[in-house]
Order: structure tokens, then C-alpha cells, then sequence
């Protein structure tokens, strides 16, 4: 139990996928503009990568047991391919508004680096089924929440005056540094918390 909730604090804060390991940055720039299009985003990619894990835990079991690990990268692309497009589908019917908003994005959920690299990371660590679930959940919390505080930041820095060579694209990466940093900050509270 103890292992769980290290692994689910630590993908949350310290090993924030997007924030430490820097895997899904392509939405994590280019959605997080509006804090309600970074919700919707974000928890796409929980599902997806609770699912994905749910569905590529057991597969690379049998994988292994049949030695064709070599094969765990091409089944777990496709598996994510697959997710993706259930939520696509679902969320064009029942969640058009967000559809829309999510635009070019929201197939770019297949290519995340940050889901496939969940999948990746449990089996490299040769976590159980219950931690591989706690580290996709962590996650994907981490994702959700580096992306609405960074798109709170962002309202802030479009409403702000700041210097013409500054704005866009400096001003965004000044910023997802320093909210990087705010989260490495974390690393001490975990490693006392749970000894790890």
C-alpha cells in the first residue's frame, strides 16, 4: 500500500510527466490556452491512459510468457490508437462543444508521448497490476494538473503588460519553467514522506 501511494504522489508532483519527465509538452503548449479546453484535454488523457494500462498490462504478460517483447511497443501504439479513437467517437456524439474545441489535438492523444510512456515506464519498473494503475491514475492527475495551472498562468500573462519581445512564445516557456520548477519543489516531501 505504501508503494501505491508513493508512486501516486510521485507521478503526481515529482515525476510529473509533463513537468519533470517532459513527455506530452505538444498539448500541453498548444491546448493549455483556456483552462476549460486544458479540463477537457486532460482528462481524455486520464482515460486513455488508465485504459491503456487496464488493456496493456495483460497483454505484455502474455507477451513475455510468449518471449515477444520485442513487440511491446508496436501492441501498445496500437492499443492507445484504438482508445483514442473510442474517445474520439464518444466525445463527438455526447461532448461536441469540447470535440470542437479540442480540435487537432485530440487525435494527437495517440501520439503522446506521456501515454505510451506511462505503459513503458510500469513495465520497465515491473510494477504490479494495482501500481501500474496508481502510476497511469498519478499520471494523468499530474497532467491535469500541470495544465490547469499552467493555463491559469497563461490567462495571466495574456492580461498582463509585458515587453513586445516577450510576448508569445518567450513568455510561455519563461513560464512553463517556472511552474516546472514550483513542482520540482515536491521532491523533498516525497523522498521524507515514504522514505523512498
Amino acid at each position: 500500500m505504501r508503494e501505491f501511494f508513493a508512486v501516486l504522489l510521485g507521478c503526481i508532483l515529482t515525476g510529473n510527466f509533463v513537468l519533470a519527465r517532459f513527455l506530452g509538452i505538444c498539448p500541453f503548449l498548444g491546448v493549455s490556452k483556456k483552462v476549460n479546453t486544458a479540463v477537457g484535454m486532460s482528462v481524455a488523457v486520464i482515460f486513455v491512459m488508465a485504459l491503456a494500462t487496464a488493456v496493456c498490462y495483460p497483454l505484455n504478460v502474455l507477451l513475455e510468457r510468449k518471449g515477444l517483447e520485442f513487440l511491446q511497443t508496436v501492441v501498445f501504439i496500437l492499443v492507445i490508437a484504438a482508445l483514442v479513437q473510442f474517445v474520439e467517437t464518444v466525445l463527438k456524439k455526447y461532448m461536441k462543444p469540447l470535440y470542437n474545441s479540442l480540435g487537432i489535438y485530440l487525435p494527437l492523444i495517440t501520439t503522446n508521448c506521456a501515454v505510451l510512456g506511462v505503459v513503458l515506464i510500469n513495465v520497465q519498473e515491473h510494477y504490479n497490476f494495482a501500481v501500474s494503475m496508481a502510476s497511469s491514475l498519478g499520471a494523468g492527475v499530474g497532467f491535469l494538473a500541470a495544465m490547469v495551472i499552467f493555463a491559469g498562468v497563461r490567462g495571466r500573462i495574456e492580461h498582463s503588460d509585458i515587453p513586445d519581445f516577450f510576448k508569445g512564445l518567450p513568455s510561455t516557456l519563461i513560464a512553463a519553467s517556472l511552474v516546472s520548477l514550483s513542482f520540482m519543489g515536491f521532491g523533498g516531501v516525497i523522498d521524507n514522506l515514504f522514505g523512498v
